[in-house]
């Protein structure tokens, strides 16, 4: 018969429950907990899966102990979704070379593509030190379990007052999209964003989108109703969308980009309908990767190894500091440009 799950509070799990659930003696537990090298990966790995799966949180220097003796972080993100998340993966590789930090990768769907709730599997204590959290945002429940568990995570491109973070400002790229296109001399503008499929958070798009539109006002031009074109992923739809955008009666001159793929799709469709970059539609985009350059794009060039080794930095503090007394959580704003190039 299968054994129970604790539905309890997690204080009053006992290091005997624990035990019976990993299938290991009492003083195994304890030697795990305590002096992890004296058992082996593998038994170890039982007991902090145990020990997590019943809700059992042990005194914090037994966690703190355990945790040292995996030397390992895990890495969230929506990987094969956006190539800017590589970049910033390469950050975090450049972190830990020094070190015997090992980084787990795990890539998961994001908002844009899937309605459904995000890190509902998000790894804990039994297999990491740490938690990097990159451009997906933590329910509710998925921050309290992060919380109850200890285990040190630090967000990227995402914002909870209860964890450390690495962020930059999409509003103010798109503002600074906006004072370009009109330093130009053009009129007419037009956004084309990722549609949204999931209401659990603002998107980067729509933040892009924010700061663009209130760029143009501050300048005395608007954004109009119509101007405004979201696509789904793949850059198949993404041209049909731009291509529909620049056959109108009344076309855009000037097209801003979600992000790079995009903007290239909008490239894309220009050169479908014959009309000359930047003479007849200028073009800008977001991210600054090698597309860009490839393209000769103009962009808002973000710092992206510079966010995942700042954020991997962060979390290796929290995890060299875990056991002591706890500090207030960090915000770190990374500064964003504007890369000119030959599209505008």
């Amino acid at each position: 018969m299968a054994r129970q799950r604790a539905t309890t509070d997690p204080s009053r799990v006992t290091i005997y429950e624990v035990a019976a659930e990993a299938g290991v003696s009492i003083s195994t537990v304890s030697l795990a907990l305590n002096s992890p090298a004296r058992v082996s990966d593998r038994t170890r790995a039982k007991v902090l899966g145990a020990a997590d799966a019943l809700g059992f949180v042990p005194k914090t220097e037994a966690v703190t102990r355990a945790r040292k003796a995996l030397g390992r972080i895990g890495v969230v993100a929506p990987f094969t979704a956006y190539a800017s998340f590589g970049r910033r993966l390469n950050g975090i590789f450049e972190a830990v070379r020094d070190t015997a930090v090992d980084v787990v990768v795990f890539d998961q769907e994001s908002a844009a593509s899937s309605p459904s709730p995000l890190l509902a599997t998000v790894p804990l204590t039994h297999r990491l030190d740490g938690l990097v959290v990159m451009g997906l945002p933590l329910e509710a429940s998925t921050a309290r379990r992060l919380v109850s568990s200890r285990l040190p995570t630090v967000l990227l491109d995402v914002r909870d007052d209860r964890f450390d973070s690495v962020h930059t400002d999409d509003q103010a790229g798109g503002r600074l999209v906006a004072e370009h296109l009109v330093a130009r001399g053009h009129e007419r503008f037009a956004f084309l964003g990722e549609e949204q499929r999931s209401h659990l958070y603002v998107s980067p798009s729509q933040r892009r989108l924010e700061g663009f539109r209130s760029g143009l006002e501050a300048q005395g031009r608007a954004l109009a109703g119509d101007a405004m074109r979201l696509t789904g992923p793949g850059t198949g739809s993404a041209r049909e969308e731009a291509r529909d955008l620049l056959a109108g009666l009344e076309p855009p001159v000037a097209v801003f980009a979600h992000n790079d793929a995009l903007a290239a799709a909008v490239l894309r469709a220009a050169r479908d309908l014959g009309l000359r970059v930047p003479e007849e539609v200028a073009v800008a985009g977001y991210d600054d990767g090698d597309l860009a350059e490839a393209l000769e794009l103009t962009t808002v060039h973000q710092p992206l190894e510079e966010s995942g080794l700042t954020a991997a930095r962060l979390l290796l503090e929290r995890v060299h500091a875990a056991g002591t007394p706890a500090r207030p959580t960090r915000n770190v704003s990374l500064r964003l440009s504007l890369t000119v190039r030959g599209t505008t």
